[in-house]
């Protein structure tokens, strides 16, 4: 009986552990998707929470999965507090930190995008001892111009509205004072024939 009570706490023991491990994994934030114009830089925003205070070896890694779905590729490394460019590759020298550990804010700048860089970033974050947790991803569409949105079609429908009651006022003060030259005009003629 007593190495069933042994095991049962050893089991009881190591559940709780488990969820205490799972606990102190690490958590990683970010925007879900982010949509840039061609041509532009973009910020892809990266942030952590972690139950350990930030290490001297906190491991911060970005890779990138083209949407065609082929394999994954390095953008940016970050250790021992220096960051990383890649050395090959399209995000080579287009490629910035961002970030501030202290805010634990692990985010980096993509320089120059092209359509070819839409696909999922993603940012993974190692806090010595929380060496698991969440993978953040990003999906970052590059499109070719802004999306008409809707605060720009507000935008356009307002200043279409002013510039047509615009017009509209100038038209009838102008049909009123051409009135009232002509009244002027019929009273001076009455008057010059009487």
């Amino acid at each position: 009986m007593r190495g069933r009570t042994w095991l049962s706490a050893a089991l009881v023991l190591g559940a709780q552990l488990r969820a205490l491990w799972l606990a102190a994994a690490v958590e990683v934030h970010t925007a879900k998707e982010v949509v840039a114009v061609n041509g532009t830089n973009q910020r892809l925003k990266c942030t952590f929470s972690s139950s350990s205070p930030v290490s001297q070896q906190l491991l911060v890694t970005w890779n990138f999965q083209p949407e065609d779905l082929s394999s994954h590729e390095p953008v940016f490394r970050y250790y021992l507090k220096e960051p990383y460019k890649p050395p090959s590759g399209r995000f080579k020298e287009r490629v910035t930190w961002d970030g501030n550990i202290e805010r634990k804010d692990v985010s980096i700048i993509i320089w120059n995008l092209q359509p070819s860089d839409n696909g999922t970033f993603t940012c993974q974050v190692t806090n010595w001892p929380d060496v698991y947790g969440t993978i953040g991803e990003v999906r970052l569409r590059v499109v070719q111009k802004v999306n008409f949105s809707e605060i720009h079609f507000l935008a356009v429908a307002i200043g279409s509205a002013s510039v047509l009651m615009i017009i509209v006022v100038t038209a009838a003060i102008i049909c009123r004072q051409h009135r009232r030259k002509a009244r002027d005009k019929r009273i001076e003629v009455a008057d010059t024939e009487l």
